[in-house]
């Protein structure tokens, strides 16, 4: 990832404040379309829920100080959020190796299959959008995303032995 900016970049801020109404803008989008997926499946899940298994399908064993950092949900709102998908089915919490309160969480089969369904919605937006952006915008994108997630990019992430 390039991290020099570009010193000629310079934005006014109705150029700043138009990024700002498309992310806003997106994000409504987004949750709609998450929105409606959640009311297909009839499970009484809302978006804290499928958020939480989004999240544990790209970073398995993430546990709850991880998932409340990763999304601002307070400690005790990411143990409710987890705790509702173990009864659901949807999650499994074991016991870490060296710390047996820490208890990592990780979709279950049926967890997987419900956070598909759900994803498989955006993923239709998110293909479109980037087709729409061309070749060029999807880096950019990416580029752009990833400086907003800021450090949260790397929370609950395995890390690689070299």
């Amino acid at each position: 990832m390039n991290t020099t900016a570009d010193p000629r970049l310079i934005l006014r801020e109705d150029e700043l404040d138009l990024g700002l109404e498309l992310l806003l803008l997106a994000e409504a989008a987004l949750w709609a379309a998450v929105d409606t997926a959640l009311e297909a499946e009839a499970k009484g899940l809302g978006r804290p829920h499928w958020r939480a298994a989004f999240l544990l399908r790209r970073r398995p064993g993430v546990g709850v100080r991880e998932l409340a950092k990763l999304t601002g949900y307070s400690k005790q709102a990411a143990s409710r959020t987890l705790a509702e998908l173990e009864k659901a089915g949807l999650v499994a919490k074991t016991a870490a190796e060296l710390d047996a309160r820490r208890r990592p969480a990780s979709l279950t089969a049926e967890g997987e299959a419900f956070e598909n369904r759900v994803s498989e919605r955006l993923r239709i937006l998110l293909a479109r959008a980037y087709r729409d952006g061309g070749l060029d915008g999807v880096g950019a994108a990416r580029r752009i995303l990833a400086s907003l997630a800021g450090p949260r990019l790397t929370v609950g992430q395995r890390r690689e032995d070299s």
